[in-house]
């Protein structure tokens, strides 16, 4: 049976990847990001959200079957905090109606392995807190402190903790809505390539993110648990952050945590 989706992120990278595999599939896509899609949106920005939602809503007749919030920065700027948590979050807050509305409706975030490196507390409680301002102001004074390599982890560290507090939720599971995330490890994209390119940037990554099975990930290698993590298939599966990074969880904790 076809379904409707929503993706942001979806011009590049695992979005574009997951658009593909479910349009050949012979489901709607409705993409979303900063250029090249169906919806063009900000997300770092409050009204951007707005309309993206409206967008969402026009175009879908009022309903969606599915939402994959896959759009994010890396980098060391505070604008990351906006897009990762804060987009992400009112993407999905936004469109829960129309998923509602929808049938076997499902949600997925795109988290990350960075979600369990050391993070800034400050930011990732000021975004679980509502309060994007002091969110962005924690950012900016890490990168003061020349610590702005914690920003992106934190806000998928604060993400992580969303979806476990939200997903079982009377508006998400009590409703029938599964919510979950993905934990990529390093994967192939345009938002990668340019730091990968360098040898020693590349050194750094692979140590903080060893990834023993088959190494850096293809966007297509993750588009299919998205496409199932979405599909009626996933009774119940809800408030997982699932790792797909070839085995770099496994490395960084062991099983300490068990």
């Amino acid at each position: 049976m076809s379904r409707t989706y929503l993706i942001t992120g979806a011009a590049s990278g695992i979005g574009k990847a997951t658009a593909t595999r479910l349009t050949e599939q012979g489901h709607t896509v409705i993409g979303a990001d900063l250029k090249d899609a169906d919806i063009v949106a900000d997300l770092a920005t409050p009204v951007g959200r707005a309309q993206l939602i409206q967008r969402a809503s026009e175009l879908s007749g009022g309903r969606l079957d599915a939402v994959i919030a896959g759009a994010g920065l890396a980098g060391f700027e505070p604008r990351a905090v906006s897009v990762n948590y804060f987009g992400a979050v009112a993407i999905l807050e936004g469109l829960r109606p129309l998923l509602a509305a929808g049938t076997d409706p499902r949600a997925v975030v795109i988290a990350s392995v960075a979600s369990v490196h050391p993070h800034d507390a400050a930011i990732a409680d000021a975004a679980l807190a509502g309060d994007e301002e002091a969110a962005l102001a924690a950012a900016r004074a890490a990168v003061d402190r020349g610590e702005g390599y914690a920003i992106y982890g934190s806000t998928k560290a604060a993400l992580a903790r969303w979806i476990r507090r939200t997903a079982v939720t009377a508006d998400w599971a009590g409703a029938g809505i599964p919510l979950n995330g993905i934990a990529p490890g390093t994967v192939l994209t345009p938002m990668t390539e340019p730091m990968l390119a360098s040898p020693d940037v590349r050194k750094i990554v692979d140590e903080t993110v060893p990834m023993p099975l088959h190494g850096h990930a293809r966007p297509a290698q993750i588009a299919p648990l998205l496409s199932w993590l979405t599909s009626p298939e996933n009774e119940l599966v809800t408030g997982q952050v699932v790792f797909i990074d070839g085995g770099a969880d496994a490395v960084l904790r062991g099983d300490g945590t068990w």
